[in-house]
This record gives C-alpha cells, sequence and structure tokens, in this order.
C-alpha cells in the first residue's frame, strides 16, 4: 500500500525485523521503563507484521494476528513521535484490514491506549468497553470494527 513516498510492506529480513521491534520497543514500553524484550509476545511468531520504513529506519508498524475462524486482532500500533500526525498509522491499519479480509476474517479487535482511541475511531472502529490497565496507568479500550 502506498500513499505519496511511504509504503506498507512487510518485514522480511533479520534487519527489518530488528528495524520493527525497535520501533516497537521505544515508542510502546521505554517511555514506561519496561524491560528491553517486552515489546515481543508468544504469537509473533504466527502473526503478520507490516511496517513503513524511511531510509531502514521503521516510522510505523502493527501485527495481525488471527483469534478464530472469522476474527483477527490488530496489536502493537507504533508510529515514530516524528511522524506522527502524518496519516501513517491509518496506511497501516488499512494493509492489514486487507489482509484480514483476504484471510475471510470479517471482524477486527483491538484494544486502543486511551490517547488512540480517536485514531480508531476515525479508522471506523467503536468502543465495546473498558478493557485491561497497562502498567497500572495506561487505560485500554476494546474496539471492533465488521470489514
Amino acid at each position: 500500500m502506498q500513499n505519496s513516498n511511504f509504503v506498507v510492506e512487510q518485514p522480511s529480513t533479520k534487519q527489518d525485523f530488528e528495524a520493527y521491534y525497535h520501533l516497537r520497543y521505544h515508542v510502546l514500553r521505554k517511555p514506561w521503563r519496561q524491560p528491553l524484550g517486552s515489546e515481543l509476545d508468544e504469537t509473533d511468531n504466527t502473526s503478520i507484521h507490516a511496517f513503513i520504513k524511511n531510509n531502514d529506519i521503521a516510522i510505523a508498524c502493527s501485527r495481525l494476528h488471527f483469534v478464530d475462524e472469522t476474527t483477527a486482532q490488530i496489536r502493537y500500533m507504533a508510529v515514530h513521535p516524528n511522524y506522527q500526525g502524518k496519516g501513517l498509522g491509518k496506511l497501516v491499519v488499512n494493509y492489514l484490514e486487507g489482509i484480514s479480509k483476504k484471510n475471510n476474517r470479517t471482524k477486527i479487535i483491538l484494544h486502543a491506549r486511551e490517547n488512540a482511541v480517536k485514531f480508531y475511531e476515525n479508522c471506523g472502529y467503536t468502543v465495546k468497553e473498558t478493557s485491561y490497565l497497562l502498567f497500572g496507568e495506561i487505560q485500554h479500550y476494546l474496539m471492533d470494527k465488521i470489514v
């Protein structure tokens, strides 16, 4: 998927994955003093990863995994602070939604951080309920969308 100079792709090389996980850690874990490695989980190996890079540096990323035969979940959405508000997150979400549709998953769920709820609402997602509190301070909300 392309928007001016930015292309969403799936990481395929060791260097791609290092850049991808580097961004996930520095945006989603490091600001809360979480250890390196906390950006990983047990479903990474079976998930579909997507990112946008600029000069081999990841500037936006997320991933999709299949929950069941009809549902997929988006997790670990991160956009480099210097690139926020430029539509990159929406490009990544649209890319993952396309993959979900191609794989017959018609519902996508996610747990949005409180500061990202408006972004996901603008992408067509609806808040279903308050979900969990990450690191004792980041409220999350379960959201979904039929694609």
